[in-house]
């Protein structure tokens, strides 16, 4: 493989004209796409399989008009200090905003007025309507929106409070300007690393590009393949971070090649055919990580790890193609100003801090690998309290229009009213009413309203109020209740349920999606560092990372520890889809530091260091630039905790956390201490699986070989070094 990407890097080194329209084009064509696609809509939500999925589609196809899987909205009325809901002018002002919402907007499927069907509080304080819509709440239009709140104003002025809550006010997330700022920290680190705005600036650059060209593909495709707002968030935030870095590791091989003295196109070639191969693994194990999202058997999920997928590819590309074209224009000025005055000055023998710290982890490697141990452990101890679950609008910040009606429910009608189940009964009227009464029996149920029958009389649904708020234990109890305790033809099913089943299927999801991941990149790293330990040490230093990072994110999110300065305004359970995203994101990340620095190693020990020595060379070589790759892979990641959306607030700070965790205590400490205490049997791989594993040649063996059996006159110089 070395020998081929040296090839491919001299290549776009000549071609770089060619090569650099090539992929100004793709920007372009991507860019045209995504101006003149429709905007994106949130991907429909589904869980195939599952009990909550069956009774929706039964729905849709029995109740074709009633619109169960679209967005909803509450409009909940408060009446003033010594007054009721009852009172004339009250009911005049709800009368008014019935007719109003009604009449609003053609995406309106349904609205209840409040006193037909008993929805006032039993002291007549509070009263809501229920206003259904045809379509989910990213695809209602502006002017749908906009009659909803005006509505609710409109009733204001009569006195009453009036608040909404209902995923009708979902909009597209904004992320503010914290990846700006992260981008921009990427910079400064860029230049502290490099000594050179041209070197900061090349990583920059195609980071960008290929980040505009994988989130304008997304957008051109978002209706098509209905991929949701979301999918695009995510797809910048890692395309961004691997995009950086691994264009950062290419630039950074170039300028040590022409530290040595090598031609620029050589030297081009050489970054490319190295750090290039690692470059191809590490996004090779991301990709893994990413596209085996597919074994939850969530369609959204799985969009989204696709679509962040193909962006690292594009990364990956272009950091192998793009980024040695630049190098063909940027020259040596690429290296600092006093490199490029005095390229043959003999470099100083004081080791570097890479070296200083490696040889401190090889005097002292078991205290080095039990403080890292211990300390991540400790950090992991609240992972043990995990809840799970997806946020309601209780989750909302108490500033919100929609907090505050949910908690105007709460009073009103208690802590179950803001998660009614929808129970559908595949039956006559007589056999719903039959379930009806049953379920009232059962504990932790608050009301049940009478059975709605359809047109065809086949099919009926019941409403039932649990006693608990939608995510309490108590809620999820009365759930598998009703399931266990009804026949087949009783579906349960609405908002709380879907929540349930989503929750457990994502848990049983978990570790086969681990095992497949791991097992995978297992396979992977055992080919590149041709060692049956490394790779296990790898993914267990894996396992470590992920685990504390979950902790931390329980801490912030869950406990509120240091929430306000994360911007955490309600604490509650952590989203069911954090763990399992977390798993395949961070396994692949972590994977990178793994595999650019120990690639260094493997490629010292290969050339006759000694283990211990071949652990210096690596760090001697690459711990600044891992160091540099990890800063900046945080900064993009907490960038993105500024974000008005919980999820992607939630995702920045997890991953922003353990790429910290990951790069810094597993991969710096760690793995130089696991290695100085394994030695030589660190690298040791049965001769018989030897034989059977591809030789990819990550390390350069082959190339050296190639190279120096060529020697073509104009690099005679070069090559009789090698």
């Amino acid at each position: 493989m070395a020998t081929f990407l040296h090839r491919l890097g001299r290549l776009a080194y000549r071609r770089r004209h060619v090569v650099t329209l090539i992929w100004i084009a793709l920007l372009a064509l991507a860019g045209v796409g995504a101006a003149s696609a429709p905007a994106a809509t949130s991907s429909s939500f589904s869980i195939p399989g599952t009990e909550a999925q069956k009774a929706f589609d039964l729905l849709e196809e029995r109740f074709p008009d009633a619109g169960a899987d679209g967005a909803t909205a509450r409009v909940v009325f408060k009446a003033p200090e010594g007054g009721t809901m009852t009172d004339r002018d009250s009911r005049a002002a709800v009368d008014r905003a019935v007719g109003a919402l009604r009449s609003g907007s053609d995406q309106v499927a349904s609205v209840t007025d409040p006193y037909a069907v008993k929805a006032v509080s039993p002291d007549g304080s509070t009263a809501y309507i229920q206003v259904s819509y045809k379509v989910s709440g990213m695809e209602l239009t502006d002017a749908t929106r906009e009659a909803l709140k005006d509505t609710g104003a409109e009733a204001r002025e009569s006195g009453l409070t009036v608040e909404i809550g209902g995923d009708a006010l979902q909009t597209v997330p904004e992320t503010g300007a914290g990846e700006i700022i992260g981008v921009i920290v990427a910079g400064v680190v860029l230049v502290i690393t490099f000594g050179s705005l041209v070197a900061a600036g090349l990583p920059l650059l195609t980071a960008l590009i290929g980040v505009g060209i994988g989130v304008s593909g997304i957008t051109a495709l978002a209706s098509t393949l209905d991929l949701g707002s979301t999918t695009s968030t995510l797809a910048m935030m890692i395309g961004l971070a691997v995009g950086i870095d691994y264009a950062l590791f290419i630039v950074s091989r170039y300028r040590a090649e022409l530290a040595e003295g090598r031609e620029r196109e050589e030297a081009a070639g050489r970054a490319v055919g190295t750090a290039g191969s690692a470059v191809v693994f590490a996004g090779l194990t991301v990709v893994i990580a990413l596209a085996g999202l597919a074994v939850v058997n969530i369609p959204m999920l799985t969009k989204m790890g696709l679509a962040a997928a193909g962006t690292v590819l594009i990364a990956v590309l272009i950091a192998l193609t793009f980024i040695p074209a630049l190098l063909g224009y940027a020259g040596r000025r690429v290296l600092g100003r006093k490199a490029r005055k005095e390229p043959q000055a003999p470099q100083d023998d004081k080791p570097n801090m890479g070296t200083r710290w490696a040889r401190f982890v090889l005097r002292r490697p078991l205290v080095v690998l039990l403080v890292g141990v211990i300390g991540l452990g400790a950090v992991a101890l609240p992972a043990a309290s995990l809840e799970m679950g997806l946020p309601d609008d209780g989750a909302q910040p108490a500033s919100t229009t929609q907090r505050r009606a949910y908690d105007l429910l709460s009073d009103g009608f208690g802590p179950g009213s803001n998660g009614p189940l929808m129970v559908v009964v595949d039956g006559d009227k007589a056999a719903a009413d039959r379930t009806a009464e049953h379920i009232r029996g059962l504990d932790g149920v608050a009301a049940v309203t009478p059975a709605t029958p359809n047109k065809a009389g086949d099919t009926a649904i019941i409403t039932v109020v649990p006693k608990d708020r939608p995510s309490s234990a108590g809620t999820e109890e009365l759930v598998r209740d009703i399931r266990d305790t009804t026949g087949d033809d009783v579906l349960v099913s609405g908002a709380t349920a879907m929540n349930i089943d989503f929750s457990q299927k994502m848990n049983d999801a978990l570790l086969p999606y681990l095992a497949l991941v791991v097992g995978l990149a297992f396979l992977l790293l055992m080919v590149v560092f041709r060692s049956v330990l490394v790779p296990l040490k790898a993914a267990l230093g894996f396992l470590l990372s992920v685990v504390a990072a979950l902790g931390a994110v329980v801490a912030v999110f869950q406990w509120g520890w240091l929430g306000s300065l994360f911007g955490v305004e309600q604490t509650g359970p952590i989203m069911s889809m954090m763990p399992i995203f977390m798993v395949g994101v961070v396994f692949g990340l972590a994977m990178d530091y793994e595999v650019f620095l120990v690639t260094r190693m493997r490629e010292a020990y290969v050339h006759g260091e000694r283990p211990g020595q071949a652990v210096v060379t690596g760090f001697r070589h690459g711990a600044r630039v891992v160091t540099a790759a990890a800063v900046i892979m945080i900064a993009v990641f907490a960038g993105f905790i500024g974000s008005s959306e919980q999820m992607v607030k939630m995702i920045g700070f997890g991953l922003a956390v353990a790429v910290f965790f990951d790069a810094f205590i597993v991969r710096m400490a760690i793995v130089p201490a696991v290695l100085a205490l394994l030695g030589r049997t660190a690298w040791w791989l049965p001769t018989w699986l030897d034989r059977a594993l591809p030789n990819v040649d990550v390390e350069g063996e082959a190339l050296r070989r190639t190279l120096g059996a060529e020697a073509p006159g104009e690099d005679e110089r070069e090559l009789a070094r090698v």
